[in-house]
């Protein structure tokens, strides 16, 4: 049921309960990926400015950072499928309404509802990762889980950069994968759930012990800044960069930024394997080092082709990142306060993803898009920073 060639010890229900996890994660990434090509149509569509149009992204991420939290509390309560459910069908329906709007400020109203249902989205489905597998098992999906997120991350933007050829509008209609999602798991998930009944006082002190840790804080400092770089500097700011310098069109933008996700698609299957070489502070510090080569080499280019190496090393950082942070934060916790443990990281995501446009924007501001890179790479250098200092694996 699913594509990706899992190894032998993967029986029938466990692909298709990962053929469920990994729609869930298609649907969670698309809510950005896929509208970032028509970003400069809607610039022009409603007379507003780069740093305006970068509300789109923010006023859809940022209900995730009250909501991730509360949601984790419920999925580990009531179960992760009366969460999920109403989730993707909140995400589908208001992201289909986008399509027919034509006001501004209306956009913005149903893009922030939109955004409450993909709050919990991103968080659970590596909490089910978390209840089905362990050890290198866990590993493996994580890797293809985060290289599924850069597959839709990867193709998100070329579809919506060709569906953006006919109205800035028709991206949003990519939203109703959510709508069969939802069926499917209904039907086909078969996971584990909490039976461990608490009062929510204790609930919540025992989230807290295994979230108060040095490391744990470290680990969401370091998440909150990887999705500055990504919401920030490259899907706020690298499009207007492709369309300044090069004057690139839609279905140019799309595709370019596809590039990155299928180099970090790639680099993500391989985590198990990788992570039998190099231990994962490792593979941590290694990423740092290439995001921030690939945000000062953006940041100078003045040719398109020089875009290749950059691209290449954001890929890699990307694909080793992205599935290593909650590989390692899932064993932190067990699976009566999972979700909630989980969850935390989830609005640690949703704060990163909400504070990149506005905090790279100032960048912008001060020195344009160019400027816009040189912000991503001092952020890559503070997580080099507190990885030497805050993580001890």
């Amino acid at each position: 049921m699913v594509f990706i060639p899992l190894p032998e010890n993967f029986q029938f229900m466990d692909r298709r309960n990962i053929t469920v996890i990994f729609l869930i994660t298609l649907v969670a990434v698309m809510g950005v990926a896929s509208i970032t090509p028509a970003l400069p149509q809607i610039v022009e569509r409603f007379s507003i400015t780069p740093t305006q149009v970068a509300l789109l992204i923010t006023i859809f991420t940022f209900p995730g950072i009250f909501l991730a939290p509360f949601a984790g509390l419920l999925a580990d309560k009531w179960g992760r499928k009366k969460i999920l459910l109403p989730s993707l069908l909140l995400f589908g329906a208001s992201g289909v309404a986008c399509f027919f709007t034509r006001d501004w400020e209306v956009l913005l109203a149903l893009r922030f509802f939109q955004g409450l249902g993909a709050a919990p989205l991103g968080s659970l489905n590596v909490t089910l990762i978390g209840d089905l597998f362990s050890g290198e098992r866990r590993a493996t999906v994580m890797g293809y889980n985060a290289s599924v997120l850069s597959i839709g991350t990867a193709i998100y933007p070329g579809i919506g950069g060709a569906l953006a050829m006919a109205g800035w509008q028709f991206p949003f209609l990519l939203t109703l994968l959510a709508i069969p999602t939802a069926i499917l798991l209904m039907l086909c998930l078969k996971n584990p759930e909490p039976t461990k009944k608490v009062s929510l006082s204790d609930y919540i002190k025992e989230v807290w012990s295994y979230i108060n840790k040095k490391t744990v804080w470290g680990l969401f400092l370091i998440n909150i800044l990887m999705f500055v770089i990504l919401y920030g500097s490259y899907l706020t700011y690298f499009p207007q960069l492709l369309k300044e310098r090069f004057h690139a069109e839609a279905w140019h933008i799309g595709l370019t930024m596809s590039a990155f996700s299928v180099v970090t698609a790639i680099v993500s299957s391989q985590l198990g394997r990788i992570q039998r070489h190099l231990k994962p502070l490792r593979i941590f510090k290694l990423g740092f080092v290439l995001y921030g080569v690939s945000m000062l080499a953006i940041a100078f280019v003045s040719q398109a082709w020089q875009l290749v190496f950059p691209i290449i090393c954001f890929g890699i950082a990307h694909g080793i990142m992205i599935p290593s942070v909650p590989n390692v934060l899932v064993t932190y916790a067990p699976i009566n306060v999972r979700a909630g443990f989980m969850s935390i990281n989830g609005m640690i995501l949703r704060i990163g993803q909400t504070l990149g446009p506005v905090s790279i924007g100032f960048f912008y501001m001060i020195g344009g898009t160019g400027f816009a890179f040189i912000g991503g790479a001092i952020v890559a250098v503070c997580m080099f920073v507190i990885s030497l200092f805050m993580i001890k694996l």
